[in-house]
């Protein structure tokens, strides 16, 4: 199990948006993101992870129409040992909403009109979760086809592609191993093949996700990242073609993120245990065959970093290429539990500045026209979370940054050079847990990828 610390930064997140700051300036979107489209099509808004909307952010000083997200919220006292999915959002404005329905599981998809509200249609899958600690995140993903692909049970995937017409129900089924094979022995593989992360699609309406398998089955399906390409055509790569028998699986959670050209993907891959070793690996999209992986590193002491097994942090890839991906340190503690936000180019051969947080969490893209006070040599910042744990060691002054990948600091807390920040903003909760022995502790920014809107200049 986690650390209760680790625990207990769960249960904040997805309950509340967070305005971090209000910048200045717009700048021409499209010119970031070759791939980027005006809908939001998947976990960090494109296969990328840059979370950078094409649309404008409303006003946050009303509620325009609200939606429950979990049914049936297992509350542990005040906390929820919980992700939740993340919306999806059509070019004509439907929000696709992933809603849990039961206490330990059941799942359905809820579509309204983005303007007020209004239901248009609602559709139950039959999706398991997979083995887990906190619940994990289910949610969707919308091809540049307008086709929504939604988690099954036993690795199988519902679709829709009328997801703006009211009512109705799926277009279709897919199986990555075979729809046929599957339905022979639906019962086996709805048992111990399960699909334990967020669904990526490419420029080209293919599909991509984690696959973790428990036990035998009959098509001898194992550990691996499927893909289901747009004429249903499907295949896995298994984990195991990494080379190295100590990382055995996908990191549940962890989302595909996809090179900026479409010819890579990228995804974390780690041991069996909750905090065990793992690497960031890459794979060929056309032939989903393994290129190359980087072992995991603690930006300090240079040992295996800790990779959760159930964790959220995904890989994020910049308009250069860079590669980024969050980590806990190799002993639990020595930087008060933030871990690092490690850095590589595009192929993983070269190992670039870290950023002083990382754990549970995926860096957001933002445009450094965004600051207009900002000086320095890069065309995109980060956004990340960048708390400092008050319960091992911090001061409980939790935070987010802005910060520059190709300018570095010391930092004060870990002692490692860095990059350096450019923008913090703290919490604006106090937190009672930590006071008065921790005077300025507030509650932490419990988020995992952050909103970026160049037109208004926000981050949310």
């Amino acid at each position: 199990m986690p650390l209760p610390h680790l625990i207990r930064s769960k249960t904040r997140l997805a309950v509340g948006i967070g305005l971090v700051s209000t910048l200045v300036a717009a700048i021409p979107v499209a010119a970031y993101y070759q791939s980027l489209t005006l809908t939001w099509s998947s976990y960090g808004h494109d296969a990328q992870h840059s979370a950078i909307s094409a649309y404008t952010a409303a006003n946050l000083n009303q509620i325009k129409w609200q939606k429950p997200v979990d049914l049936a919220p297992q509350y542990s006292g005040g906390d929820l040992f919980i992700h939740y999915g993340s919306p999806l959002i059509t070019s004509a404005n439907t929000v696709i909403v992933p809603v849990k329905t039961g206490a330990v599981g059941g799942y359905r998809f809820d579509a309204v009109a983005g303007s007020n509200g209004a239901a248009k249609w609602s559709i139950n899958t039959d999706y398991v979760l997979p083995p887990h600690n906190w619940t994990p995140s289910v949610s969707g993903c919308l091809t540049p086809r307008n086709r929504c692909y939604f988690p099954g049970a036993g690795g199988t995937v519902y679709y829709r592609d009328n997801p703006d017409a009211n009512g109705g129900t799926f277009t279709g089924q897919l199986c990555f191993y075979g729809l046929s094979t599957y339905l022979a022995n639906a019962g086996t593989y709805n048992g111990s093949v399960f699909i334990n992360t967020p669904i990526t699609t490419d420029r080209y309406g293919s599909i991509y996700f984690g696959v973790h398998v428990t036990g035998a089955n009959p098509a001898n399906i194992v550990n691996g990242i499927a893909k289901i390409r747009y004429d249903g055509v499907g295949s896995i790569a298994p984990v195991s073609a990494n080379g190295d028998a100590t990382a055995v699986k996908v990191p549940t959670n962890c989302a595909p993120a996809l090179s900026m050209d479409g010819k890579n993907l990228y995804i974390a891959i780690c041991s069996n245990s909750n905090f065990g070793v793992g690497y960031l690996s890459m794979w060929n999209t056309t032939t989903m065959a393994f290129v190359s992986k980087v072992r995991l590193k603690d930006a300090k002491f240079g040992g295996d970093a800790n990779i959760p097994s159930d964790g959220t942090a995904s890989p994020t890839v910049g308009p250069d290429g860079d590669v980024y991906f969050g980590v806990l340190e190799t002993s639990i503690g020595t930087n008060h539990d933030r871990g690092y936000l490690l850095h590589f180019n595009n192929n993983l051969s070269i190992t670039k500045t870290p950023a002083a947080f990382g754990w549970d969490d995926t860096a957001s893209v933002v445009p450094a026209s965004m600051i207009p006070d900002y000086v320095g040599p890069s065309s995109y910042l980060l956004c990340i979370k960048y708390n400092n744990y008050a319960g091992v060691g911090g001061d409980g002054v939790n935070k987010v940054a802005v910060v520059d990948p190709n300018q570095t600091a010391v930092d004060p807390i870990s002692g490692v050079t860095a990059m350096k920040e450019i923008k913090t903003v703290t919490g604006v909760t106090p937190d009672a847990e930590f006071r008065p022995s921790k005077p300025l502790a507030v509650r932490e920014w419990c988020i995992n990828t952050a909103a970026i809107d160049p037109t208004t200049n926000s981050i949310i």
